[in-house]
């Protein structure tokens, strides 16, 4: 039977969520700033996390990744700094893709064991687990310490004479070292060796990255010749192909249930036709989320590439991101879920990640209220995937300078740091609110009730949907640009959802068109008990296609009036 939840992702990065340290220092160290563990996620704080109404926790930055801690003593070579984004590390700079980051584990020789511990502990609490696969890139210095018998390193066996060779895992820039366009030494006693040097992640075919370029970072050769205009060579099967096959397979070996797939359209689309299909045959539930960011390559992705979701970025993600901000009207969102053209079930709906920056940050919203609207919009226009990711549900404001990431409106990723909301809502793990403010609180509790009700209403999960914008143009009490409403349905009950991007409160009249009726199929009735689901109060309302329907809202807000017949 088809399964019928709507996935409610939680990312959380790994490596902050546990850190009670309140008094982080710039560029700090392990030892100075201290690192949260995997053991961090307790029985409890899964439960917690499952009560949000999350059905998925992504624990991103957890394949070991090029770091300036040192490892040595434990059979870990460590990476020059120069190549290191942070004190830290970017979880994006995989070092190897066969272990655990040891920064997660209380005793790092066991770190693959309380990797496994935690998949157990997390299903446990009824929640799936995702974790990262990146394949377009690894760390300079990569370099696996527990390959498994049999299986030979990335690069072991490339012919650095060429450029490019089909049977070569990265690309080379023969006879010329790696030079570059930043601090060569970054405080080690000397610069950093590479030679002949490799063409850096973000497809930078030379020697002399800058600091803009993902310099600690080298490209893998999926069999496509740059420098010969893209020619594919893909039969026979690249080596690089069957090694990635090889890494997917021992995660999926490990009882996980997704992946998500950094950068995925910086890798051919003939990699993914061949190889999710063989993990999908030992593994057949398990999820392919592609990071990919070209609406023309959404469809090949998909349908070529077998991936089940997509990210919706610069679709809806920007969409609403710039009406929250005041710079585009509500109608867009019309036009977002319409551009998709049919595939809007198989996007995944986000307002935060690693990658962007805080609602709540000044670089965003400023405000985390502003993206309330914005928030039930996400959630529950369609029957395709949420996100958030955590510390979103408290107003984190992601506005600290932790280190490298510098104060840009994001939690950092390459630094040793501490998250101010997770800490006092963890409160030493006790999750008893008591350092949380009385807004925090407030804003926790509307995410619970929206998240959670994806889950509860069957309209959200399996139900259709029904766009009211175009009825609603130059309304007397309507402004669309900024109000969005629309309507789902399933059997016997209709979600009537009104949202406002406005600061003042409003009182609306909304047409509903015949159309809806039809297309709905919906009894008109001219006064109707209607709860909102986000209060439990109840309004008469009309639903006529002659007469508008009329509800006041307040400023930054929404509601989800629940009709049943």
């Amino acid at each position: 039977m088809e399964n019928k939840d709507k996935i409610i992702i939680y990312q959380v990065f790994t490596r902050l969520f546990g850190n009670n340290n309140s008094h982080c220092i710039a560029n700090g160290t392990i030892q100075e700033n201290g690192c949260g563990k995997m053991a961090d996620f307790t029985a409890k704080a899964l439960g917690e996390i499952k009560d949000l109404g999350a059905t998925h926790i992504w624990y991103t930055g957890v394949i070991e990744h090029a770091t300036q801690t040192d490892y040595r003593r434990h059979g870990i070579t460590p990476d020059h700094p120069a190549v290191v984004k942070g004190k830290a590390g970017s979880p994006y700079a995989i070092k190897d893709y066969y272990d655990i980051d040891p920064d997660l584990a209380k005793d790092v020789p066991e770190r693959m064991k309380e990797f496994e511990n935690l998949v157990q502990r997390t299903h446990k609490a009824g929640l799936k687990v995702i974790i990262d696969f990146v394949p377009n890139h690894v760390a300079r210095q990569y370099q696996s310490d527990v390959q498994p018998d049999g299986t030979v390193g990335l690069g072991a066996n490339d012919d650095t004479r060429y450029p490019f060779s089909p049977y070569n895992n990265f690309y080379y820039i023969p006879q010329t070292p790696f030079q570059g366009q930043f601090d060569m030494k970054a405080g080690a006693e000397d610069i950093y060796v590479e030679f002949p040097a490799k063409a850096t992640g973000n497809n930078r075919f030379d020697a002399y990255p800058s600091k803009n370029d993902w310099y600690e970072t080298v490209k893998l050769n999926y069999g496509i010749d740059y420098m010969n205009g893209g020619i594919c060579h893909f039969d026979p099967v690249p080596d690089t192909w069957c090694k990635m096959l090889d890494i997917l397979l021992f995660w999926a070996s490990k009882k996980i249930d997704g992946f998500r797939c950094d950068m995925a359209e910086m890798v051919p689309v003939e990699f993914w036709e061949w190889a999710i299909p063989q993990v999908k045959k030992r593994y057949p539930k398990i999820l392919f989320i592609a990071e990919v960011y070209n609406p023309n390559e959404y469809r090949n992705y998909l349908f070529r590439g077998h991936f089940d979701y997509l990210y919706d970025k610069v679709g809806l993600y920007d969409t609403l991101r710039a009406i929250v901000c005041g710079q585009a009207s509500a109608t867009s969102i019309s036009h977002a879920w319409q551009s998709l053209g049919g595939i809007e079930k198989q996007m995944l709906n986000f307002l935060e990640n690693h990658d962007e920056q805080r609602i709540a940050s000044e670089f965003f919203a400023g405000n985390p209220r502003k993206a309330i609207p914005a928030l039930i919009t996400s959630a529950c226009m369609n029957t395709n995937p949420m996100m958030i990711y955590f510390g979103q549900e408290f107003g984190e404001r992601g506005m600290d300078s932790e280190g490298f990431s510098g104060r840009d409106g994001r939690t950092t990723i390459f630094d040793y740091w501490s998250v101010n909301t997770i800490r006092c809502w963890r409160n030493g793990g006790k999750f008893d609110g008591q350092l949380l403010t009385d807004d925090q609180k407030r804003l926790q509790a509307l995410y619970k009730r929206v998240l959670t009700l994806c889950n509860e209403e069957k309209a959200i999960t399996q139900g259709s949907f029904f766009d009211l914008m175009y009825a609603n143009i130059d309304g007397w009490r309507f402004n669309e640009h900024k109000q969005y409403t629309f309507m789902r349905r399933y059997e016997r009950e209709l979600l009537f959802i009104i949202v406002n991007f406005d600061h003042m409160s409003v009182d609306l009249a909304i047409n509903i068109p015949p159309h809806a009726f039809e297309y709905m199929q919906l009894p008109q009735m001219d006064s109707y008990t209607a709860t909102d689901l986000l209060t439990g109060k109840q309004e008469t309302i009309s639903l006529l296609p002659y007469k508008a329907t009329e509800t006041v809202l307040e400023g930054y807000s929404g509601k989800i009036l629940k009709i049943t017949w």
